[in-house]
């Protein structure tokens, strides 16, 4: 199954300008690939680093949470959930990420129980992993805010 900006924006609660996944390209039960285009516009080239641009690790790991995120809750039962991370382990930055690259996230979930689980993500560009890391997740009830 593949989503565009429409679909993600329907599932996820990010926005402008910190919605970080452009297109889901491949989801299925415990597995996603998303894509985010990086384009020399994106807000936090102006300060990261005047010059010489270099995506931000921190964004990377949240691209990839946010293609995690979209996997989890595109699942019926944790619609309306709220995203938030528990906790990174094994985070291996690579290779710096700049405009023009086409950064793909591939997660997949390592386990789950109730709302709270892991997932290991790997982003790429081109054939060169950048970045790795297992993220912790909770799946929060918005209108309740417990997270099992």
């Amino acid at each position: 199954m593949e989503m565009d900006i429409r679909k993600i924006q329907e599932i996820l609660p990010h926005r402008f300008p910190f919605l970080l996944v452009d297109r889901i390209v491949a989801l299925e039960e415990g597995k996603a690939i998303g894509v985010k285009n990086v384009t020399a516009n994106e807000w936090f080239f102006q300060g990261h680093f005047p010059g010489r641009p270099i995506m931000p690790g921190v964004l990377i790991l949240e691209s990839m949470a946010q293609v995690g995120a979209t996997m989890m809750m595109y699942m019926e039962e944790f619609r309306g959930c709220i995203p938030y991370f528990a906790s990174l382990d094994n985070v291996r930055f690579r290779r710096p990420v700049v405009p023009g690259d086409q950064l793909v996230m591939e997660v997949t979930l390592l386990k789950m129980k109730g709302r709270v689980g892991k997932l290991k993500g790997v982003a790429r560009v081109g054939e060169h992993i950048v970045a790795e890391a297992e993220l912790g997740f909770s799946l929060v009830r918005e209108d309740k805010g417990e997270v099992s």
